[in-house]
Formats: structure tokens, sequence, C-alpha cells
């Protein structure tokens, strides 16, 4: 399959290469924190952690504009930094504490904040399609310039919400961005056995959709292929499909003991670390140095220290307060 891939990009300001840099260390580092404590006992439940694919949700996110709309997966820490949620309440939810960004009651795997319009990560494969297709017709149909971004991942291709939301979004001419998050593995299940066409972004052009494949391990390629994308979709030309090659580094979840995948096939991939990757290229272009890194993980460190802090000192919530928005009051 053919990856669109970025070359040095002559001009970059340093202060956007470095802000790149910085979002990609702080996911990895609130990431690498978050496994750390799920293992301490301090956050429990389900997480699926996002390491490997940082460069997709820095990307992606430089070119959204706030109007626009996130729709996310149970891997959704990511995309809720990048899109500006509070590292503290993000932490905080995680712990299930009444300061997190969901008031501690949808966990890892459901950030949600309205203000951001970040509408949350879905825990059922590919049920977040469909809601985003809804989203976009909503933005369509009060004529708002808004796009909706939808991320998902390869394994809800095998899905019957998969086809019907590109229908659906290709019929109406939605203003919506599909983003699939291809890590090549559906839980354990790796793609050439779950799919008899691997390269998903050609399932979106049957639906008369445009559509490209992308190396998600580039932060620089994300970019510039969601800008293209955008604006195609802001012309009103209808929706656009990126298909994001990626690799996660970790097990699909905490729980997972990873025997689908040899150690020799994660070490390969390691050599594209999206960060190390993108650090070789700031260096190149004389826009990063040592000291400037330094400071760079400091900074990150203390972001992560501090969102510990604020989970840690988080009340839960009040008994009292546990059947708010779970059931109806009686009719008096």
């Amino acid at each position: 399959m053919s990856l669109h891939r970025t070359a040095a990009t002559p001009g970059m300001e340093r202060e956007h290469g470095l802000a790149l840099l910085r979002q990609m260390l702080l996911i990895r580092r609130f990431e690498e924190k978050s496994a750390e404590l799920y293992s301490a006992g301090k956050i429990r439940g389900f997480l699926h952690l996002y390491i490997g694919e940082e460069a997709i949700a820095v990307g992606v996110m430089q070119a959204l504009a706030p109007e626009d709309a996130v729709i996310a997966t149970y891997r959704e820490h990511g995309q809720a930094l990048a899109r500006g949620l509070s590292a503290g309440k993000i932490m905080a939810e995680m712990y299930g504490k009444a300061n997190g960004c969901s008031r501690g009651r949808g966990g890892s795997m459901h950030l949600f904040d309205a203000k951001l319009r970040f509408f949350g990560g879905y825990a059922i494969v590919a049920g977040g399609l469909p809601i985003a297709v809804g989203l976009a017709l909503a933005d369509k149909m009060r004529e708002r310039r808004a796009v909706t971004a939808c991320f998902f991942g390869d394994g809800a291709v095998a899905e019957g919400e998969f086809h019907e939301s590109l229908n659906l979004a290709a019929l109406w001419r939605l203003p919506l961005l599909f983003l699939c998050e291809n890590n090549l593995y559906g839980m354990g299940t790796p793609l050439a056995q779950s799919e008899s066409q691997t390269d998903i972004h050609l399932k979106a052009q049957n639906y008369n959709m445009a559509a490209e494949a992308v190396d998600g391990m580039d932060v620089l390629a994300v970019e510039a292929a969601t800008q293209r994308a955008l604006a195609q979709v802001r012309r009103g030309d209808g929706p656009y499909f990126l298909e994001l090659r990626t690799y996660r580094y970790r097990a699909h979840s905490m729980s997972d003991p990873e025997l689908y995948r040899s150690k020799e096939e994660v070490a390969e991939w390691r050599r594209r670390d999206p960060i190390a990757l993108f650090d070789a290229y700031l260096r190149k272009e004389s826009l990063l140095n040592d000291a400037e890194l330094k400071t760079l993980e400091a900074d990150v460190a203390n972001d992560v220290d501090w969102a510990v802090a604020e989970a840690e000192k988080g009340d839960w919530e009040a008994v009292a307060d546990l059947e708010r928005d779970v059931y109806a009051s009686p009719a008096a």
C-alpha cells in the first residue's frame, strides 16, 4: 500500500515543531504513568494505552477547529489530551473521582467534555460511527461550518455500523472526517485474518468517498493529510476517509497477555517510534537541541505529576448522588 509521508517541511516554525513534540511526549508519559497506576490498583476497570500512536492524535488535532466535534474509541486518552482536556480531569476520571471529566462515572473508556466538543470514547467497537453521522447531519441541517472527526480502529471495519455509516455519510454528503487508526490488530486478531481487503481506505472509495492511506507514525504527514481532507469537507464536497497506518507498542489492554504477536515484530515497529522519528527530524532541521528536550521532558513530567495529585485529592461521589442521571424520578 502506498502511504503518504511528509518530507522535511521548509521553514517550519520552531514553536510549532516543539509544540507537536511536547504534545506527543505528554501523551506518552501520561500513558506510562497510567500503566504504573493501574498496576498499583489506583486505576481499575479497563485500560487501553495509546503508546505508539501519538502522532495520529496530535497531527489530527492541529487541523481541527474549536467548533468541530470529536468522537473517539475506548483508546482515547491521546485524543482527549491533544484536544485540550485537562490531564488532571482525565486522570481523576480514571481514578473514578467526582472531579473527573465525566464525574468519575465513565472511567478510562468514556472521557467527555461538551465545551471542547469532545463527545466521548465509546467502548463498543464501531459504536461511535453512527453517532458521528448524527452529529454531522445535525451540523449540516443547522448550516454550521463544523466538521465531525470520528476516530475508530481497524477492528471496527468488520462491523455493520461501519458500512452503514459510510454509506449514509456519502449519500447525504455530510461534513464528516473518518479516521481509521489501523494498528494491524483487532484485539488479538491480525488484520489479514479478519479482512480480505487489508487496504482499508479502498473500502471507503467503494462508497464514492475520497480516501487515502497515511503514515500514522509521521506527525507531519498526519497533520498535512488532515488539512487536505478538512479543506475538501469544508467546501461541501462530502466526507473524507483517512486510513492512518500505525502500531500500538503495548498490549490491547492491561489484561491482555499479548500472545498473538512476536517480540521481534514489536521491536521492528519500535524502530519507527513516532516521537523518536520527529525528534530526529527536528534536530536535522536545527529546531531542537538537548537542552530544549530536557526542558520539554521536565515540563511534561510536572504536568503528569500535577494530574496524579489532582486525582489523589479528588473526592468520591456522594452516595446520595449515585442515582442522579441514572433513574428518572416518578412523576409527582
